[in-house]
């Protein structure tokens, strides 16, 4: 008797109806044999996350919002944390990674499994698990490890794998110890399905090369057949992979992008991207999604799609509490709000991401005009504020030699010059 794994959204007939409406498959192995596996059975399926730093980010929020829509399905996810592989790194198109030291990837094994376990359910009938393959690597031997696992690994196959072949391609070359990565992925996958079963591997197309490495592995060692699936790429809009190589990494980590930052982020969405992103980073239902849309296109100007998007995904990786914040902040900056009922962390975080400088109370305000850029001399200065244009904490300067005085929170200031400029002021 078929299970039937419905789709969240009634919407479809089942859930790689919806994936693909999506937009969450470029590349899977065959599709019949998927969906049925996801209609008629209840899958265990992983995706590696790989500590190279110390806080996921946005290419790796796809992936885990991924593995909640299967989740959600009845479908059980072991989310990996490569504790091993963290250690080898997987190539890089260009030149070689910087080889993190053991106990550093060991610290980031531990925070990056606690970001993925916010996105899944460790109760229930299909709970959670996270792994660490550095659990079934480190007791093996270089001898073992070649003479089990190595010998199902072709080394023609090997080289015409798209990271491997751009890299032999490059000046930089590939050491043997990148080149190995795909043999350890693999093997990530075979013992997963030994293990607990797992038949379903997902990560994002560029990886694809080793996503295949391991249903190889599987059916040559275990003469089995199981699925991959992978996500199309998010790029920023000038084509650039989201990712901390590429240097535009939006982190999930609060730390690391606050999340006035990160809702700041999502509200610059383009109009081209709206639906797109919806789609993905959402779990509104197509009805919803088709809504918010539509009263966006009616009237672009007020941004609405991209408040909607930027709400939900801030509430999701943060918290309602923060979302509300990062929109009070917002407001406030712009002199919609109140200011002073920022709270200090808020606020701080706020004026980091505008231009700033550090001053003391009693620095002329032309100054800090200049030195924030919003002007280019004293002069320039004195003619904003004379034609009324020049705010600090939102009250209207009127005297051109009018220094600072007033701090938030004994310790900022916010500058505007007319609308939608702005800049901040720290205390020295």
């Amino acid at each position: 008797m078929s299970l039937k794994k419905q789709s969240n959204d009634a919407t479809f007939k089942d859930l790689l109806d919806e994936l693909q409406w999506r937009g969450l498959v470029a590349l899977s192995t065959d599709e019949d044999a998927l969906r049925k596996a996801l209609n008629e059975t209840k899958i265990t399926y992983y995706i590696g996350f790989d500590p190279t730093a110390p806080s996921l980010h946005l290419g790796n929020l796809v992936q885990l919002l991924f593995m909640r829509r299967l989740q959600l399905a009845g479908h059980k996810p072991l989310a990996l944390i490569g504790g091993s592989t963290g250690l080898v790194g997987d190539p890089r198109p260009t030149a070689e990674r910087t080889l993190n030291t053991k106990e550093t990837v060991a610290e980031w094994v531990e925070k990056l499994g606690k970001q993925a376990s916010r996105f899944l359910s460790f109760e229930g009938e299909n709970p959670a698990r996270l792994v660490n393959n550095l659990d079934w690597t480190a007791p093996l031997s270089a001898i073992d490890f070649l003479r089990d696992i190595g010998k199902y690994f072709r080394v023609g196959t090997m080289l015409s794998k798209d990271a491997v072949s751009a890299r032999l391609n490059s000046e930089h070359g590939i050491s043997y110890t990148e080149f190995s990565y795909q043999i350890l992925q693999g093997y990530d996958f075979l013992e997963l399905f030994r293990r607990y079963d797992c038949t379903l591997q997902m990560g994002g197309s560029d990886q694809w090369g080793n996503l295949t490495s391991g249903t190889d592995l599987i059916r040559k060692a275990e003469g089995k057949s199981v699925h991959i699936m992978a996500t199309p790429l998010i790029t920023s809009s000038d084509g650039k992979k989201f990712g901390k190589s590429e240097g535009n990494a939006i982190w999930l980590d609060e730390e690391l992008t606050s999340p006035y930052a990160f809702y700041q982020y999502w509200l610059n969405v383009t109009d081209e991207d709206l639906e797109d992103r919806l789609k993905v980073f959402t779990f509104l239902t197509k009805a919803e999604i088709e809504a918010v849309v539509a009263e966006h296109q009616a009237a672009p100007h007020l941004r609405s799609g991209q408040k909607r998007l930027a709400l939900e995904i801030t509430t999701l990786v943060h918290s309602a509490e923060a979302a509300r914040g990062a929109i009070d902040a917002s407001a406030a900056l712009f002199g919609q709000g109140d200011l002073e009922a920022l709270d200090a962390a808020t606020l701080q975080a706020a004026l980091g991401e505008l231009p700033n400088t550090t001053a003391a109370v009693g620095t002329p305000i032309t100054q800090l005009l200049i030195d924030t850029g919003l002007v280019d001399s004293i002069s320039a200065g004195r003619r904003a504020i004379k034609e009324g244009g020049v705010y600090v904490n939102n009250l209207k300067i009127e005297d051109e030699m009018a220094v600072l005085t007033e701090l938030l929170h004994s310790k900022f200031a916010v500058l505007r010059r007319g609308k939608k400029t702005l800049a901040g002021v720290f205390t020295a």
